[in-house]
Order: C-alpha cells, then sequence, then structure tokens
C-alpha cells in the first residue's frame, strides 16, 4: 500500500472519540479497528487482522515484560496493603509530625521512597496530611497541589525503578522504528528528560505553593497535637485507597519490601551493564532497564512473600490481595494492547511517508511548541498522560525525523503534554483518587489548579521553542 491521505483516518478517529468519551480506550479501538478494514478491506479481514496486529504485539519480549511488570508492581502493592504496611507507614510519620511546615516538608521529601507510582504515592502520603490537616492549620488545596506536583511530574523524570518507564520507552522505540532509527530508546529517554519542561516548571510552582504563599482557606488552630486522637484515627481509616480497617500496622512491611526492589534495581542496572561499560555511570546507561526492573521486581515479591509467611499471613489471602491489585491495572493493559495494534497498523499504512511528505511547510522551531500543546489540550480532556503518549508519540518522533527537529525536544514536549492533563485534569485518575481521599471536590479543586498549571504550560511552551532554536 502508497503512503496517502489515508494513512490519517485512523489517527482523525482516535482522538475526537477519546475527547467525546473522555476514556481513550473506545477511540483507540475504533482507530485499530478502521485501520484494520483499511489494510484488509474485506468482511472479516479487518477483524482478523485487527486480532493480529494485538496478539503479535502483546507476545513481543519487550511489550510482554511491560505487561508483567506493570500487574506484578500493582500486586506487590496490593499484598503490602494487606500486611499493614502503608497503614503503618502513615502511622509512624503521623506522630512525628507537629508544625505545618514540617508537614509540607515531610510531603516533599517523601517523594524519595514514593516515586514509583503517582497512585502509590497518593494513596500512601494523603492519608497522613488528611489526619495532620486540621491540627495544623493546613488548605486541603495546598496539600493536594503539593502531592500532585510530586507525583507524575517527578515520576515522569526518574528513569529507574518506576511504573512509567518501561512504557515510556516502549513508546519511543516503537516510534523510532518507525522512521528506521536505531538508536537505543532507553537512552533516548534519559537524554529527553532534560526537555520535560512542564515537570520542571510546575515542580517549582509547587514549591512555590507549599513554602511561600499563604492559603485563604487555611482552618482550625495550631495546636502543636499530633493526629493519634479519636479524631485523627477517624480520619486515617476512612482512607480506604490506603488501607482496609483491620491491617495490622506494620511500617516495615512497606520500608523492606520497597527498599529490597529499589537496592536491587540500582545493584542490578549496574551489574547488567558493567560488562559492556567503560565507566560506573556507563554501565548504568548500557544495562537492559526493564529487564533490570522486572528482575528486581520479582526478587522484591518473592522477598515480601515470605516475609509475610513469617508473620502468619494466610498465602491464600496474600494471593487474593495480589491479584486484586493487579487487576486494578487491566485498563491499562488493554489501553497498551490497542496502543501498540494502532502503532503497528499506522506503520502498515505509511503513516510515517505521508507525514514525511507533507511537513516541510512548518518552521522547525514550531514542531515542539505545537505538540506540546495539541497533547496538553488532548490530555487534559481525556484524563491520561498515557494515552496521549500513545497518540502523539509516533506523530511527534515522525515529524521531528523529516523537519530536521533535535527529536529530544520532541519527546520531551510530548511527554510534558501528557503530563499537564494527568496534573491538570478534573478526568484524571490520580486527581479523583487524591479527591477522595482529601475530601475535595474535583471541579473546584481542578479549577484551582488550573491557573498554576496554565502558567506552567505557557512558560513551557516558550522553552520549548527556544530550546528547538538553539538545538537543532
Amino acid at each position: 500500500m502508497e503512503a496517502s491521505w489515508i494513512a490519517l483516518l485512523p489517527f482523525l478517529v482516535v482522538i475526537p472519540i477519546s475527547i467525546l468519551t473522555k476514556q481513550v480506550q473506545p477511540g483507540l479501538f475504533v482507530g485499530l479497528l478502521l485501520g484494520s478494514y483499511l489494510v484488509e478491506p474485506s468482511l472479516l479481514g479487518g477483524i482478523k487482522k485487527m486480532i493480529s496486529y494485538i496478539v503479535d504485539n502483546i507476545v513481543v519480549s519487550s511489550n510482554i515484560r511491560i505487561i508483567i511488570f506493570l500487574y506484578g508492581f500493582a500486586g506487590l502493592i496490593g499484598m503490602i496493603k494487606l500486611g499493614g504496611g502503608i497503614k503503618g507507614f502513615v502511622h509512624l510519620v503521623s506522630k512525628k509530625v507537629k508544625s505545618k511546615k514540617s508537614a509540607m516538608f515531610l510531603t516533599w521529601i517523601s517523594t524519595i521512597g514514593t516515586f514509583s507510582d503517582p497512585d502509590f504515592r497518593i494513596v500512601t502520603i494523603s492519608p497522613i496530611m488528611k489526619a495532620l490537616r486540621k491540627r495544623l492549620k493546613m488548605s486541603k488545596e495546598n496539600i493536594g497541589f503539593a502531592i500532585e506536583a510530586t507525583s507524575n511530574p517527578v515520576v515522569g523524570l526518574v528513569p529507574i525503578a518506576t511504573a512509567f518507564v518501561g512504557y515510556m520507552v516502549t513508546t519511543i522505540g516503537n516510534a523510532l522504528k518507525e522512521v528506521g532509527s536505531d538508536q537505543e530508546p532507553y537512552m533516548v529517554y534519559v537524554k529527553s528528560i532534560p526537555f520535560n519542561f512542564f515537570s520542571f516548571v510546575i515542580i517549582l510552582i509547587g514549591i512555590y505553593y507549599s513554602f511561600f504563599r499563604k492559603a485563604k482557606d487555611e482552618v482550625g488552630e495550631n495546636t502543636g497535637q499530633t493526629p493519634n486522637d479519636e479524631q485523627g484515627e477517624e480520619d486515617l481509616e476512612s482512607c480506604h485507597r490506603a488501607y482496609e480497617k483491620d491491617t495490622p500496622i506494620k511500617p516495615w512491611n512497606l520500608i523492606l519490601p520497597l527498599a529490597v526492589f529499589l537496592g536491587f534495581t540500582i545493584f542490578l542496572s549496574w551489574w547488567d551493564g558493567h560488562f559492556k561499560a567503560k565507566s560506573f555511570l556507563d554501565a548504568f546507561i548500557r544495562s537492559d532497564a526493564l529487564g533490570v526492573m522486572l528482575e528486581s521486581l520479582m526478587i522484591a515479591f518473592l522477598f515480601t512473600l515470605v516475609f509475610f509467611l513469617f508473620q502468619r499471613i494466610k498465602l491464600a489471602k496474600l494471593v487474593t490481595h495480589f491479584v486484586k491489585g493487579g487487576n486494578e491495572l487491566i485498563s491499562v493493559i488493554i489501553l497498551l494492547a490497542l496502543i501498540w495494534g494502532v502503532s503497528a497498523v499506522s506503520e502498515d499504512l505509511h503513516f510515517s511517508d505521508y507525514i514525511t511528505a507533507h511537513v516541510d511547510w512548518i518552521p522547525h522551531m514550531f514542531v515542539a511548541p505545537v505538540l506540546f500543546l495539541l497533547g496538553g489540550l488532548i490530555s487534559y480532556f481525556i484524563g491520561s498522560s498515557w494515552g496521549t503518549w500513545g497518540l502523539l508519540m509516533p506523530l511527534g518522533i515522525t515529524m521531528a525525523h523529516d523537519a530536521g527537529v533535535n527529536i529530544l525536544v520532541v519527546i520531551g514536549a510530548v511527554f510534558a503534554s501528557g503530563t499537564f492533563g494527568a496534573f491538570a485534569s478534573p478526568l484524571s485518575d490520580n486527581s479523583v483518587t487524591l479527591c477522595t481521599i482529601l475530601d475535595l471536590d474535583v471541579i473546584k479543586y481542578s479549577k484551582k489548579k488550573l491557573l498554576p498549571a496554565c502558567i506552567a504550560a505557557g512558560i513551557s511552551t516558550v522553552l520549548f521553542a527556544v530550546a528547538s532554536f538553539i538545538f537543532r
């Protein structure tokens, strides 16, 4: 099949349907179905081709490893929740904080131990802040803003031991393959991190809001008391996403499994790469990041399983909560399968070839800013960073490759655009989880954080234009 405007049809269908339904999966499903029929235009040919696209891409080694990692990581968190690790950590930390500044500092410093996944971070730190808020005259909106500014924006900047890195590398790898590039996807991702301007800017704004700006709705008296009284306990127990009422209070059931996971991720990253590296830092760059994270997760899972069995936690309950935790990411796994399928069908329709022939007129300075603004708009309406990355990365890398734009700047723009929506959109699952725990009205809270988010987006747009001019 020769390249033609028909190659655009799947994408022209995906974006509006995703915006109208406020879900990415329906748009991707229709786009993949349409693309499959364009490739195989017969009654059953399109259906067979669609199934082939999904199955063939799921069983690709890198893709199946991502699925296993995501399911396994969510399952591990489910086990930790059962073992009282999150509940214990909440109680441990809430006893130590007695002032508003120390509470806000805790919100930020806790990122070090909870950066691996936004939802995990939210369900870990939000209950603590909820219990402290009334005692320390703190604004719920300020607390929420600080937590969200250190969730999605931070996770996207960390190249190891996160639930995002495997997917981010895969979206880059698939797009690079479409334009015939043999660059190492993980290295490209690492080099693109400095160009994720929105994440850096919103983190700085978050610091200002947390420590230098006084909120108007701060209520309550600063008694200096800790939240170990009856009301504080009620606040904690109402956070059902963080833990269940009947679970034990054992902070080490969170600390040790995560320490094992992070420790082995760092060690195995060096070990895997040091055989072919010239220096200590070069070893981390040359390692198989996804493989290392999967191995570290398996070690952490086995450690946690044995550790909890010694505590007389029943194996049947551990299995049930592992599956329950993993099942929370089934929608994400379906999303990935559809994205991989759409990427494959766009390759068969010669999408990149068509874009190549029609992007010469776009000034190179405007490619990254336009992609960022377009992606920000899409991600705001669908509330999904992953969905936005999957939709725009093939388009962005193709445009960068053909327009002579620095590919790292464009990748940074695509990742930044998805982060904007995950942070600012009232449809973001992270925002909904946060508001549920902190008793915030989702719409009102989202309106309040939209202004600083738009300020960060405006600054980022200018930075993308400047970077496109400097880094050609």
